[in-house]
């Protein structure tokens, strides 16, 4: 897709929180300073808010990557659990070890409070980071209060920080929290960018994607900040969208033109912006609000005035009847606003458990695809698995950067099952499941009907068309780097071209010449164009992304999605 186009390593924009991606803008620096205040030795309570998109999930993973020396961390990602099973999780978080048998929520607040009598002993502190934590029932809140209660004599145990959208702050404002309230020792609000932070995120994000090129200039730059008002997660999708719409047009550069169209697919109508599709009927809406709001007001003057009109003295000609009682005159307290009381929200019902046989075969869907969803990080484990068992990442580190160190490279794009069938390497897809939103599942084999998937409780075969349903298009998936290039065609001299011609000629395409060149030339594009034309590729007679990845096919060591064999 765009990313050979560009020259790019993988997708500069996508929405997956990646910390390598991150920009530090002054108010995302200030964000991360509470975060590491909050796992010093007075951290406490911390509480950090921001709108949808703007940036919290990735702050999160970026102090996860700061190797802070003597931390234990447990990452609550669900926050609609019960109490119990709310310190269960932390528990689990944190590798305690508690009896499985008659469990209570005593039970585990004791093993919670010896496991961090312990690790304070040793010296090491214990953090609980509560992701989406608007979510959190206020029967859990409360037990989070109570478990800041375990300490020492001079110090506490357990540091908790609640990360959150803005309606976090109102749920802590209510009378009943106040005690956790007034518990929190710093907060802070992350707000979208401004137009020029816009432009540098942006920038920011091209270069580390592999390019320096200015793809979007002054202009067009503007623009997405005008429709994403500097969200940054309207930022890539736009971006994204925009890349897609160029790549489309076969033009290097991003027009504003194409950043409005790409901001009016990715989100509908554009802020600022008259529709035209529109116009009479939302006027005719307009007017009837404002009709009935002066038909209401005309009523209540007249009831006002109505009843405060002195009775008919006797000399009177007329005489005064009194108005007959309405239903209006004298409403139901307990239906006016004033006195409304909100309702508390339903407890959540917990999912269906689904149990999915080791090495199952058959057809088990999305649902049972569901029950088996894991952390990015140990999907991607898997996935590197199948290339190399003795490969490590150690904790903090970049994946691709450190793979790249070892021979293999990260190809993250969007795509359909045909590309990933034309690159035939195990791919980490993204998809979008009911009541689990964005998860990731590492696709193993591929046929023209059905798709398996590798998952924690062993494999779960799919048809794709079920498996399209869900899948966003967003895949990353490993290749093998032969030469020290992405990209090679008209003008290349060097070590890859030789490179070339000696993959082209083992794989049977072309013969190898003699003496075998070393700078790009009209043959090795006839052979390239065959090769491509052989394997379903874009045909152009230049080896990018795509065609290298192919020409990496029979390598040792390979993995593909045609294997029957299944690594473990």
């Amino acid at each position: 897709m765009y990313t050979e186009f560009f020259q790019l390593r993988e997708m500069p924009f996508s929405i997956t929180p990646d910390p390598a991606y991150l920009y530090m803008s002054p108010r995302h620096q200030e964000a991360l300073g509470h975060l590491l205040y909050g796992t010093g030795q007075y951290g406490g309570f911390v509480q950090l808010t921001g709108e949808v998109g703007t940036g919290k999930t990735t702050i999160i993973r970026t102090l996860l990557e700061q190797k802070l020396a003597n931390l234990d961390v447990a990452m609550i990602h669900n926050p609609r659990q019960s109490e119990q099973e709310f310190v269960q999780s932390i528990c689990d978080e944190l590798g305690i070890v508690y009896p499985r048998e008659s469990l209570t929520l005593k039970v585990l607040v004791d093993a919670l409070n010896e496991h961090l009598l312990r690790a304070h002993a040793e010296g090491r502190r214990t953090v609980v980071i509560i992701d989406e934590a608007q979510n959190l029932q206020p029967a859990v809140l409360e037990q989070v209060r109570l478990l800041t209660n375990l300490e020492t004599s001079k110090e506490k145990l357990l540091r908790i920080m609640l990360i959150g959208q803005p309606e976090l702050s109102a749920l802590l404002a209510r009378p009943d929290l106040r005690q956790l309230a007034s518990r929190i020792t710093a907060r802070y609000h992350l707000t979208p960018l401004s137009a020029a932070e816009t432009r540098e995120y942006i920038e920011h994000r091209l270069r580390v994607a592999g390019t320096t090129a200015e793809i979007f200039g002054a202009a067009a730059a503007q623009r997405v900040f005008q429709y994403a008002r500097g969200v940054p997660r309207l930022i890539n999708i736009i971006c994204d969208r925009a890349l897609l719409g160029a790549y489309a047009q076969q033009t290097r550069r991003v027009t504003p033109e194409i950043v409005r169209k790409a901001a009016q697919e990715a989100i509908g109508h554009l802020p600022g912006e008259f529709d035209p599709k529109q116009p009479k009927r939302m006027r005719w809406i307009e007017y009837g609000w404002i009709g009935a709001l002066v038909l209401c007001s005309s009523l209540l003057i007249w009831s006002f005035m109505r009843d405060r009109v002195p009775a008919a003295s006797p000399d009177t000609t007329a005489t005064a009847t009194e108005p007959a009682p309405t239903t209006a005159e004298a409403p139901d307290a307990r239906a006016t606003p004033s006195a409304t009381i909100a309702a508390p929200p339903p407890a959540a019902t917990p999912a269906p458990q689904v149990q999915i046989p080791k090495q199952a075969s058959d057809e088990g869907g999305l649902a049972a695809l569901a029950a088996t969803t894991q952390p990015l990080n140990v999907v991607v484990g898997r996935m590197i698995r199948l290339w190399d068992t003795r490969l490590k990442v150690a904790r903090g580190e970049n994946v691709c950067e450190t793979l790249s160190g070892k021979g293999l490279e990260c190809y993250r794009s969007r795509g359909t099952m045909a590309d990933l069938g034309l690159m035939n390497r195990p791919a980490v897809l993204t998809l979008t499941l009911p009541d689990e939103g964005p998860q990731h599942f590492l696709l193993r084999s591929l046929s023209t009907t059905h798709a398996q998937m590798d998952t924690a409780l062993g494999t779960l075969r799919l048809p794709i068309a079920e498996l399209e349903s869900a899948w966003t298009g967003e895949f990353l998936l490993l290749w093998r780097r032969e030469i020290n290039t992405s990209y090679v065609g008209p003008g290349v001299v060097g070590p890859a071209i030789p490179w070339l011609w000696q993959r082209l000629a083992t794989l049977g395409v072309a013969e190898l010449p003699s003496p075998v060149p070393t700078r790009y030339e009209e043959r090795l594009g006839a052979a390239l164009s065959a090769f491509q034309t052989e394997r379903g590729l874009i045909v152009d007679g230049t080896a990018g992304i795509r065609t290298l990845i192919a020409l990496g096919d029979e390598l040792p060591g390979t993995p593909t999605l045609s294997d029957t064999n299944r690594s473990p």
